[in-house]
Parts: C-alpha cells; sequence; structure tokens
C-alpha cells in the first residue's frame, strides 16, 4: 500500500499464470502441426486459454493467452497454419500456430459456440452455437456470409460436404439440415431420430453421413446427386419407413439422402461424440462410458473385393450344403452372381476396430492417420488426463497401446484447498485423491501423494513438512522430500476441517465435526525404520463444544482463539485458559472461513448468508457487514501487516477488501464455476485461488498503483460494455429487420461514433474550404488556406476524403454491416456523396470497402432513397463506378493469378523440379498406387 498526501492508493495484483489444468472438459482436442511435425502436438481447452501440448516430452508446447471467457471448441485449419478458436461469449477467434497473433475477431453469436468446421480450402468457416443459430463466415474478407436460422435446440455439430457448396447441421431438436450456401436456406431435413442427435460426421469423402442420437445405433446415410439417382433405386436401398427425410421446398434437391444403413455401437448410453481423422477413413465414437469404438471406412477397390470374397464364400457353402437352404425363407437363386457393377454393402465397407478402454469417462477425442498407416488417437478424459493412443491399420487385429499418458501436471478432481510455504517458493493443494506440490517461479508440480480426500491443510514451520485434515477425522503428517506419509493419526472422529498453525510454531490447533477442538505439540521421535528422528505431534488438550467446529483460528499475539460453530456463531476463548472472552453472532448461515489480522485486531468471517462482516477484537461489536459474493464465501485471509483482506466465494469471484474504510478495492479475474479457497504468502507478493474449473491460479502483486475512482470508472464502462453486446437490438428506428450475420459490439458502437465524427469534422472543414475559395475569387488574392483538425492531421489526412477513407479502413471489416447500421439518414446522405469521390480517384486501395459500405447503405436505406429523386443520379453514377472498379480487380487478380502460375511453369522447367500443389498432389498418388498391392495381399491372407 502507498500513502501519498490524504489519498490512499493501492497497488495492483495482476494474473501470474494458471497451472493444474491438463484440459477442459468443455473443449474438444484437437492434433495440430508445429514444427512440421503431425500426430505429436495436441491442442487443448485449458479455461480461458489454449495449450498445445508436445507428447513426445510431456509438456507444453505453446500456450494462446485468452482473457476472460471460457475457450468451447478449436479447429485448426486445413492448411494447418491457423487455429480458431470459439469461446463461451459466443465470439470466434483465428491465432496462427506459428506465432500464437490474433489474425481476425468475428462476433455474432449470442452464446458459446459448440462447434465450428472449415471449408475444404479453408476460406470459410461455419460455427454453431447454443443460440440455435449457424453462421458461415468469410475468414479471408473476416465478415460474416449467413446467418442460417432453422433449428430449435442447440446446435451439435456441423460440416461441409466435400466438393459442394452445402452445409450439414445437427441439433438437440432430433433434426439434421442440409442448407444450400448458395441461397442461404435449408432444402432437406433428417427426421428420422427420435431423439436429440448429438454428433455426425462425413466419411469417404462425403458419400455417408453418419449420426449418433441416444440410442445404441450410429446411422449411416448416403449421399448421391439429386441428378444422377432415381426414385427406384431411392426406395430400394431405403429399409425403415420411419427414417424419411423432408423437402423444405417444391425445387429439385442439388442431393439426395437416404438411409444405407445402421451400425450397432457397443458402448451404453448416448452418443456424446462422433469425430472422423481428416481424409473420412477412419470414424470413433464415445459415449458417456469409459470406452472409444472405431470403425475403418474401406476404399471401393478394398469393398469390392471384400463383397467378392464373401460371395464366393457364400456360394461354396450353399453348393456344399444345399440341405441348410431348403427350409430359410431366401430362396437359393436369390444370392447374387459375381458382378463387376454390383455395389458392396455396408459390411463390406465397414470394419470395426479394437476398442479402447479407458480410466475415466472419454470427454472428446481426435484422430491422425500417418505414415505407414499409423492411426494416432488423443483423447480427453473426465478426471483431467490427456491419453495418447496408436495402432496399425494395416494389422487390424493388434490392440491399440498407450505411448503417453498426461496426469501428474493436474489433479484429478476438483482441488478444495491450497497453501503458501513460508518462503513463498512452494505450493500445495489438496483434493479428493492427491496431494500435490508445486513450484512456485515455474508453476510444476514437483511432487504427487496418494491419499484420500482432503478437507485442510497447511505447512509445518521448516517447510519440510505438511499437516493434511481428512474427511474421515485423521491428520496426516507428510515429509514433502521423500514423499511418504510418516504417520496418520485419529484426531477426531469426524471431519477435519480446519488446521491452525500456533503462533510460537510449536504446535498447532485442528477443529473437527465432533465439536471438538484439540491442540497438539510438535516433536521429533526415533524412527522404527531408521535412526534419524521424524516429526510427530502429541495431543496435550481439548476444547469441547455444543456444535460442529468449522474453522479455527489463533491470534498472532497468543491470547486468543476463535471457533467457528455449525449455528452461525464465532466463539472467542483466551488461549492459555480456554475461558469464553467473546460470541460474535450476526450471520444468519453457518461461517465457512475466517482470519485474523497481524496486529490482532479484526478478525473476519466469510459466512455462507454471502457476508462478509468484520469484527473488533477488543470488544467483539461487529465494524461492518459487506454484501461480498452472490453465494457462499468460501475463503478468506489477510494482507500480512495490513488491514486488506482477499476473499472468494462460489460465485467464483476472488476480491480484494479494505477493512479500514469497509470498501471493495478490486475484484479480480476469479473461476469458471465456484472458487473454494484462495492462499496469500507471507509476504503479501502472492495469492493463489482453486476451483471447481480444476485450475490454479496465480496473482502477483505490482509497482503499479491503483486507484479506487478510477477502478469503479472501468467497471462501469465493463458493465455498460456488456449491456450493449446483451441487447437484442439489431436495427435503427425506421428500418425492417436485417438478419445479418453479425451483432452489436462495442467495437461496432465507436466506429459509429468515429464515422459520424468524420462526417461532422469533413463537412465542417469543405466548408471552411469553399469560404476561402470564394474570398479567393471576390479578391483575386491568395490567401492562407485554412489548416486541416487536429484529429484529421491525427489521421494523416489533409482532404475529408482522405479522412473518410482512412477511418473506413479502420473499422474491422467483420463490425462495418453493424456500424453502418447505426448510421441515420441523414449521414447517409452526407456519406453517399463522397463515396463516388473516393472511387473516382485513379488508385484507390480501399476499393473493396467502399463498395461494400455503398452496396449495404442503399440495401438498408432502398425506401428512402427511391423516394428521394435527387438521389437517383447519385446511385446511378455510384453503381456505374462501383461495376467498373470491381471489373478491374477482377482482371488485376486474373492477371496476377495467371501470371504466377506462368513464373512457376517457368521454374519448374529451368529447373526440372515440380513445385508446390501439383507435386504433393502426384506424389500422394504415388504413395497410394505402392500401397496397393501391400493392402491386397493383407486382405487375401
Amino acid at each position: 500500500m502507498v500513502k501519498m498526501g490524504l489519498t490512499k492508493q493501492y497497488l495492483r495484483y495482476t494474473s501470474a499464470g494458471n497451472f493444474n489444468i491438463i484440459a477442459s472438459l468443455s473443449c474438444n482436442a484437437v492434433f495440430v502441426v508445429l514444427q512440421g511435425q503431425e500426430g505429436r502436438f495436441v491442442a487443448v481447452g485449458g479455461c480461458e486459454d489454449v495449450i498445445v501440448w508436445d507428447l513426445r516430452l510431456g509438456e507444453k508446447a505453446l500456450v494462446i493467452p485468452g482473457e476472460k471467457h471460457e475457450v468451447t471448441f478449436i479447429l485448426p485449419s486445413p492448411d494447418k497454419q491457423f487455429l480458431a478458436v470459439g469461446y463461451a461469449d459466443g465470439s470466434i477467434r483465428v491465432f496462427e500456430l506459428s506465432t500464437t497473433d490474433l489474425v481476425a475477431t468475428f462476433s455474432g453469436h449470442r452464446s458459446a459456440i459448440n462447434c465450428l468446421a472449415y471449408d475444404e480450402n479453408g476460406h470459410r468457416l461455419a460455427s454453431g452455437s447454443k443460440d440455435t443459430e449457424i453462421i458461415v463466415w468469410d475468414v479471408v474478407a473476416e465478415r460474416g456470409l449467413h446467418r442460417l436460422s432453422g433449428h430449435k435446440g442447440i446446435i451439435t455439430q456441423v460440416a461441409f460436404l466435400h466438393d459442394r457448396n452445402i452445409l450439414v447441421s445437427s441439433s438437440k431438436d432430433t433434426f439434421v439440415k442440409f442448407w444450400d450456401l448458395d441461397t442461404a436456406h435449408c432444402f432437406k431435413t433428417i427426421v428420422g431420430h427420435r431423439t436429440e442427435v448429438w454428433g455426425l460426421a462425413l466419411v469417404k469423402n462425403s458419400k455417408y453421413l453418419v449420426t449418433g442420437s441416444s440410442d445404441s445405433e450410429l446411422r449411416m446415410w448416403e449421399i448421391k446427386d439429386g441428378k444422377n439417382s432415381s426414385e427406384s433405386t431411392l426406395m430400394a436401398r431405403d429399409e425403415d419407413p420411419s427414417d424419411i427425410t423432408s423437402d423444405e421446398s417444391d425445387v429439385a434437391s442439388p442431393i439426395i439422402c437416404i438411409k444405407a444403413g445402421s451400425i450397432l455401437r457397443a458402448g451404453t448410453g448416448r452418443v456424446v461424440g462422433l469425430t472422423a481423422d481428416r481424409d473420412g477413413s477412419v470414424l470413433a465414437c464415445f459415449g458417456s462410458d469409459n470406452s472409444l469404438e472405431m470403425f475403418e471406412v474401406r476404399s471401393d477397390e478394398e469393398a469390392k473385393l471384400k463383397m467378392k470374397k464373401r460371395l464366393k464364400k457364400q456360394q461354396k457353402k450353399q453348393l456344399s450344403n444345399p440341405e441348410e437352404f431348403k427350409d430359410t425363407s431366401e430362396p437359393m437363386e436369390t444370392i447374387p452372381e459375381l458382378d463387376e457393377n454390383s455395389s458392396p454393402s455396408l459390411k463390406d465397407e465397414i470394419i470395426r476396430l479394437p476398442v479402447i478402454k479407458y480410466g475415466g469417462k472419454v470427454k472428446s477425442t481426435s484422430l491422425a492417420v500417418g505414415r505407414g498407416q499409423e492411426l494416432r488417437v488423443a483423447s480427453i478424459l473426465n478426471n483431467n488426463r490427456l491419453e495418447l493412443h496408436s495402432m496399425s491399420l494395416s494389422a487390424k487385429t493388434t490392440p491399440p497401446h498407450s505411448l503417453r499418458v498426461i496426469e501428474n501436471q493436474g489433479h484429478h478432481s476438483e482441488v478444495r484447498n491450497v497453501a503458501f510455504s513460508s518462503d513463498g517458493l512452494a505450493i500445495i493443494s489438496g483434493s479428493s485423491e492427491a496431494l500435490k506440490i508445486w513450484n512456485r517461479p515455474s508453476l510444476a508440480c514437483l511432487r504427487t501423494i496418494k491419499t484420500d480426500y482432503i478437507l485442510s491443510a497447511c505447512f509445518v514451520p521448516g517447510d519440510r513438512h505438511v499437516l493434511l485434515g481428512m474427511k474421515d477425522g485423521k491428520l496426516l503428517i507428510v515429509d514433502i522430500a521423500a514423499g511418504d506419509i510418516l504417520e496418520e493419526i485419529e484426531a477426531h472422529s469426524k471431519e477435519l476441517w480446519s488446521i491452525s498453525v500456533l503462533p510460537d510454531k510449536r504446535g498447532c490447533v485442528t477443529g473437527g465435526g465432533d465439536n471438538t477442538v484439540k491442540f497438539w505439540q510438535f516433536e521429533l521421535i526415533q524412527s522404527s525404520e531408521s535412526k534419524a528422528k521424524v516429526l510427530s505431534v502429541l495431543h496435550t488438550r481439548s476444547l469441547k463444544l455444543e456444535e460442529s467446529v468449522l474453522c479455527v483460528r489463533v491470534s498472532p499475539n497468543s491470547r486468543l482463539l476463535a471457533v467457528a460453530l455449525l449455528d452461525s456463531t464465532v466463539k472467542v476463548f483466551y488461549l492459555d485458559t480456554l475461558k469464553f472472552f467473546l460470541s460474535l453472532y450476526g450471520h444468519k448461515l453457518p461461517v465457512t472461513c475466517m482470519d485474523i489480522s497481524s496486529d490482532s485486531t479484526l478478525i473476519v468471517t466469510g459466512s455462507a448468508d454471502r457476508n462478509v462482516k468484520i469484527w473488533g477484537l477488543d470488544f467483539g461489536d461487529c465494524h461492518r457487514s459487506l454484501f461480498a459474493h452472490d453465494n457462499t464465501v468460501t475463503g478468506i485471509q489477510f494482507i500480512p501487516d495490513t488491514h486488506q483482506f482477499f476473499s472468494c466465494g462460489k460465485d467464483g469471484r476472488v476480491k480484494q477488501w479494505d477493512a479500514d474504510s469497509f470498501e471493495r478495492i478490486v475484484t479480480i479475474q476469479g473461476h469458471h464455476g465456484e472458487a473454494w479457497g484462495l492462499s496469500v504468502s507471507f509476504n503479501g507478493q502472492y495469492v493463489v485461488s482453486c476451483g471447481s474449473d480444476r485450475v490454479l491460479r496465480m496473482f502477483t502483486r505490482t509497482e503499479e498503483p491503483l486507484v479506487l475512482e478510477d477502478e469503479r470508472e472501468q467497471e462501469r464502462e465493463e458493465e455498460d460494455n456488456e449491456a450493449v453486446e446483451q441487447s437484442e437490438e439489431t436495427t435503427v428506428e425506421g428500418q425492417s429487420a436485417l438478419h445479418l450475420p453479425s451483432k452489436k459490439t462495442v467495437g461496432s458502437e465507436k466506429a459509429a461514433e468515429m464515422l459520424l465524427e468524420c462526417l461532422e469534422v469533413g463537412a465542417a472543414y469543405a466548408a471552411e474550404l469553399d469560404q476561402h475559395n470564394i474570398a479567393v475569387k471576390n479578391t483575386g488574392k491568395e490567401g492562407v488556406v485554412p489548416p486541416p483538425p487536429a484529429i484529421m492531421v491525427a489521421y494523416n489526412a489533409s482532404t475529408p476524403s482522405e479522412f473518410l477513407q482512412e477511418v473506413l479502413a479502420r473499422i474491422r471489416p467483420s463490425e462495418l454491416e453493424e456500424c453502418l447500421l447505426r448510421v441515420p439518414f441523414g449521414s447517409v446522405l452526407q456519406l453517399l456523396p463522397q463515396l463516388i469521390t473516393l472511387l473516382e480517384k485513379p488508385q484507390q486501395p480501399h476499393t473493396e470497402i467502399v463498395c461494400r459500405t455503398a452496396l449495404f447503405l442503399v440495401r438498408v436505406h432502398h425506401g428512402p432513397i427511391m423516394s428521394t429523386s435527387s438521389l437517383l443520379p447519385t446511385i446511378r453514377h455510384l453503381h456505374m463506378l462501383a461495376a467498373s472498379k470491381i471489373a478491374e480487380l477482377r482482371d488485376l487478380v486474373g492477371v496476377n493469378l495467371h501470371g504466377f502460375l506462368f513464373l512457376q511453369h517457368e521454374i519448374e522447367a529451368r529447373e526440372g523440379v515440380i513445385l508446390f500443389t501439383e507435386a504433393a498432389a502426384q506424389r500422394k498418388q504415388r504413395g497410394k498406387k505402392r500401397r496397393g498391392p501391400t493392402k491386397r495381399a493383407i486382405l487375401t491372407l
């Protein structure tokens, strides 16, 4: 804390890193390419960050930091250079993997992103959200193309069809819809599912669509071109009349989707997820159990070979045992003859691969097929584990084997308590299955000790041992260096809720659910296994109470003992005689946490009634009651040598308070879910908190001063920004509703204000120039040209048209339409003539932005513009200029493209090599031919 005159300033705590999280359960896992290696690096969500794990070394290879919203979906681009990340607030960000730079930001959804899908070239990105809508984004132009509305439930998966301008989507409304992206409408709906469709996948170059629901089968739908399929063929293939498709219009459908069959799952429960590898040759399905089922989709050649073998075997069996077929309902002549034109069945195309069994429920999985037909499977489990398995597709009977398990870098369950060592270099965290010791500078896990459920933990003076209070009432003494539990003491008969070390550091106090407070003295005893002495505790005395003890604290001056009871009161006793001194009552629900200041004058208590109360220890009076959190207060601790303290609650927030002025200083970044506890280092430099999102968050004190008035102003601004983004308004007065693929954001509001200011300043400066020209014309003398306004100089513009050009260029492309939507019609009348001036420039670098602006304004204000006869010549001139400029751009792009192709062929002819895409395609084709005979030999065996 810094004191300057009568104004009190505080030092700001900022985030110093997150640890303990391996992979968030709310996000998926995907293979990414780093350092030119595929199948080695896996990207997962780590709350608001994206973590890329190196599965060869078992370490973090890359961390893409986020802001405050949780990551919900990630997807690499087809060229493997970019990573699209969807967040819980509905925004999407695209990062470059090699540099972690932010490339583009898209804001259009109003709730969390559930799924993402790139098209084949990586030029378009489709996103599905919990708001039941799908948006198709132009990644190159950084703008929205279509908002597809039609589903009535949460979107679960989206995918682009191969070589078709069609998007397929699944939803919890039990429907699968096909969208024509040329017209942005749904032309077909699959209505065969009875319950929610939890996932879909396209396999075999979009020949088959696989959907998973709450039953035990995976439905396979065959996709064909609408022109090449006859109705008779379709009716013959459709086995179940309940699995029908519904056309949305009478227009001829571009594709035909029929049910080809079903795959029975071996797992139980509903389908949680479906995924396929990049080529669609391997399909993986996981449900609510601990197994992952995989299927390989054979190529047409392999499927036909399998069909021929099956028919030959069937005919041979029929000829050798004709008696077996006499009583069957199927006549003998119905067995088809071998024909080159006959099509294989699903049993010939689909082969079941070995099942992978895990030690927990699978939450997400990713597939990658590498060289030598090696299949790698990366899976996230619900116990904060990441596992990598490998198997060979050429030897399908060989069971998959585990290559790497990442588990030591985090707890497998929620962390319930944390504590700092006396020097602040080590941190301990306890959960329901283990105790972990962390290195504070590197945030690395040093040691893991398996235990039962830990309710409380603290360091023993000397930082070589740790005391643990267990759920069964035991008190454990742990040796950190050896990683062993030295002794288990039956301290209490019920839960041991709290441990407090005495100020003289010679013992500790424990409080349990058996209504007792016990005092223990540290001692060294001779070990039975070695000659060295080990730490132990000796029970000295007990205090029996009428209610369960939830928390105990000893004042730093060794005079008082505070005990929080289940009856919502705090009893204060003299430490030496254990005589009653004070009763602090006022909380309506039990006190769950408390702490005493370093000077032993104040005690703060946090309760399940969401309040924090500040008491004086001299008379037991309540100085102030603060409504601190929106849920139960779970942790509270003073900063040493100050009257400032931190608190956390089940609302996930971590807050800093001043017990002298009774003010909240700041709310620092909390947890996504409940916050279970916090700890402040002995020098007050660091704060660590734990929560249900399985993240340990570290905060460090900086030298940056924090002024309360400025902090409150910033908080009000953030609240206003959130209110703007959450508002449902998409139009302004006098305009019809527009179904734009975007939403109102703070950036679009600021851009609209900037554009209006540009028009106002430009008009004023143009008027000054006109007056100057008139004066020069009347007097015949050259005067001083009025200087441009300061804001124009800041934009490096000397004329109003240049100023407008710079302002339009600085508007984010994804926010341009929302910005123009907030420009009133009067300003539009000023803007349209200036767009003509911009287009008339011979070398206009921002032709695309200017044309987009003109087109959108005419579309939105079409009625008023057409009714204003004076505007019609302006619109005609604008149309003529825009058409010519766009034609010039198209010609320029074509010349550049063919120029590069000419240079490519020149280099190939001169150097004798094949470059770029053609070389990769030819090499891939040669590899397929080379592997062909080997596959056939294996199948023949």
